[in-house]
């Protein structure tokens, strides 16, 4: 009566096994340790030995030195050698590479071998990456009025107005007109098409030839500083998301601010480079006076812009007038082109296909160039401390001529495949409205956390040793085997844990304590049932069976309508909502194989096919 076939036997052992064999690299603990790595992903040529001369200059001894993932990783024995030898790096090394924090798995070789790896905790129990950024709001006025400035360029080409110069001049720009009887013209258009600017017509006798002033307002300043700050964060959500970080924290402080906390982070170095980075490209035409090699004779005009050649190194000259920004991109993926050479394939929105397509069809057979802009973090030494400053890089990657018409779908070639793949995702992330500079950047170690973790520890094992007293002494022998089970659904909570990396917090610690006690109520309604059956004056192997199968409905229901309020949390909740929803939901079902299909498998192996005259109950 009591009997599993072998392969629900065979089901039961191969899952805890691979329960604890998942489980496992939770128990090796993390060292501190500093990455590095260069801007662009990889290492330079003689860091492996450049890196351990600088330690040794300051007497600093390393754990451990190893290339991994195309990165230096140094551990370090103590957090202090750490944090010292993150200064030392920063201000030794090259200008484009990256030194950050991090806490490196202890995990053995076999294991990770395996894939195997331990769960991540957050910020409030082993610590994490905590970035303060500051947004540059004069770069972003400063681009807005350039856009301005280029916009009233192309409103006055539309209207087929002739004038003499376009100038910016702090929040004003100043268009000059070469005919008077075209102001009128002029002002009607700039009104229509910039109805939040205030334009106004200057008095000839005061500036010598006719002149439209276009201000740009404090209320419209004060809406581009919101919306930067504004765009910079969802770009940031988005690129914090492209590295599969579990329950990050994004949010603004004050005017100018972005908090971005990342628990559980392994790679902080590309952390640090995607989430701070401001790479962008640009198209823009060569400008006329260039010619097809878009090289500088003589002065550069007013309207044109120069740029130095990323492969040639010499100067290219390009309009000031911007065909396509980053901000037009609805989507970006690295491949490569018909040559085999790494590209990106570039879609864009409706604005910025139709600007491409109007510009391909009247400039047929002329040069057109991308512009690769990236805002650069580089230590220097200021007082005998490390100080990060920021500086931006512009560069022509690629001047090719049109030879066809297209629109909102293209390639971006000139890239190496690492240039290529991290342009590509920032791209499909979203550009930057305006550079960020990272002005706080720490990683929360575990000493902060270390009172969270032992007090959350001692609350699971308080809690599962009440639990495993309480079930020994009142059920007896079935009590130990509702232990027995009890102890395999932590093993087994861990391990999906571990398997889906997700991040635990103390709000997950507290869900994993509440199933430590729910765990046991399918247990208790079996029992009570067979103690039941029992007094009714069934036989020990009729009591069991009545009393797996009669409670069982019972026991599915209880759990399901809890799953739903898990769920529901998950949904709506947020931060360390989700947390507590996440260890709930995967208590729940861990807790109902364990305590119904493994309980009953270790009875039935026990008790299955033996004449019994009572039971340990």
């Amino acid at each position: 009566m009591n009997q599993y076939p072998s392969w629900k036997y065979a089901l039961v052992v191969v899952v805890a096994l691979l329960g604890i064999l998942v489980a496992l690299p939770n128990l090796y603990g993390e060292d501190p340790a500093v990455q590095v790595s260069t801007e662009a992903g990889g290492m330079q040529a003689g860091m492996a030995d450049q890196v351990p001369e600088l330690l040794a200059q300051y007497d600093i001894e390393p754990k451990s030195i190893a290339v991994e993932d195309d990165s230096l990783l140094v551990r370090f024995n103590s957090t202090e050698a750490q944090l010292l030898a993150v200064d030392i790096l920063q201000a030794s090394l090259d200008e484009d590479a990256t030194v950050a924090l991090n806490l490196a798995p202890r995990t053995p070789d076999w294991l990770s071998a395996l894939g195997l790896k331990p769960m991540n905790l957050g910020l409030d129990l082993r610590g994490g990456v905590h970035f303060l950024l500051e947004v540059d709001m004069d770069a972003a006025i400063s681009q807005q009025l350039e856009r301005y400035q280029s916009d009233a360029r192309a409103i006055l080409r539309e209207e087929r107005i002739r004038y003499s110069d376009v100038s910016l001049t702090g929040k004003e720009i100043l268009v000059e007109l070469r005919e008077a009887d075209d102001l009128s013209a002029a002002n009607a258009a700039f009104r229509e098409d910039f109805p939040e600017l205030q334009v106004l017509t200057l008095d000839i006798d005061d500036t010598e030839v006719p002149t439209i002033q276009v201000t740009v307002p404090e209320e419209r300043i004060k809406e581009i500083r919101d919306n930067a700050i504004q765009q910079n964060m969802t770009t940031i959500r988005n690129r914090v998301d492209e590295l599969g970080v579990s329950e990050p924290l994004v949010q603004r402080q004050g005017l100018s601010r972005i908090v971005v906390q990342l628990p559980g982070v392994q790679d902080t170095a590309r952390a640090k480079n995607i989430i701070s980075a401001t790479a962008t490209v640009e198209f823009r035409l060569c400008h006329d006076s260039a010619g097809m090699s878009c090289s500088v004779s003589g002065s550069v005009p007013s309207d044109a812009k120069v740029y130095p050649h990323r492969e040639t190194g010499r100067d290219v000259v390009l309009s000031r007038d911007i065909i396509v920004t980053g901000n037009q991109l609805t989507g970006a993926t690295s491949g490569f082109d018909e040559n085999g050479a790494p590209a990106v394939n570039v879609n864009l929105n409706s604005q910025g296909g139709r600007s491409m397509l109007d510009t391909t069809k009247a400039n047929l057979g002329e040069p057109m160039a991308v512009v690769f802009i990236e805002n650069k973090p580089y230590t220097v030494m200021v007082n005998g401390e490390p100080k990060t400053q920021f500086r931006t890089e512009e560069e022509v990657i690629s001047v090719a001529t049109i030879n066809g018409v297209f629109s909102n779908r293209f390639q971006i070639t000139g890239l190496d495949p690492v240039e290529a793949r991290n342009l590509a995702l920032l791209l499909r992330a979203g550009a930057l409205a305006a550079p960020i500079n990272i002005v706080e950047e720490r990683t929360i170690g575990p000493s902060l956390g270390a009172d969270n973790i032992e007090r959350g520890t001692n609350a699971v094992m308080i809690g599962f040793l009440l639990v495993i007293v309480f079930m020994a002494i009142y059920y007896k022998g079935f009590g130990l085997v509702a232990d027995t089970a009890l102890f395999f659904n932590l093993v087994l909570m861990v391990a999906v844990l571990s398997l889906l990396q997700a991040t635990l917090t103390l709000p997950g610690i507290a869900g994993i304590v509440l199933t430590v006690g729910m765990a046991v109520d399918a247990n208790v309604l079996i029992f009570e049932r067979i103690r039941e059956e029992l007094r009714a004056g069934n036989t020990p192997q009729a009591s069991v069976h009545a009393g797996y199968e009669k409670a069982f409905s019972t026991i599915a229901d209880a759990n399901v309508t809890t799953l739903i309020a898990a769920l529901v949390l998950f949904v709506f909740g947020t931060g360390p909502i989700k947390g507590f929803a996440v260890t709930l939901s995967i208590g729940i079902v861990t807790s109902m194989f364990t305590a119904i299909v493994g309980t009953r498998a270790i009875v039935n192996g026990v008790i299955g096919n033996r004449r019994l005259n009572k039971l340990s109950i």
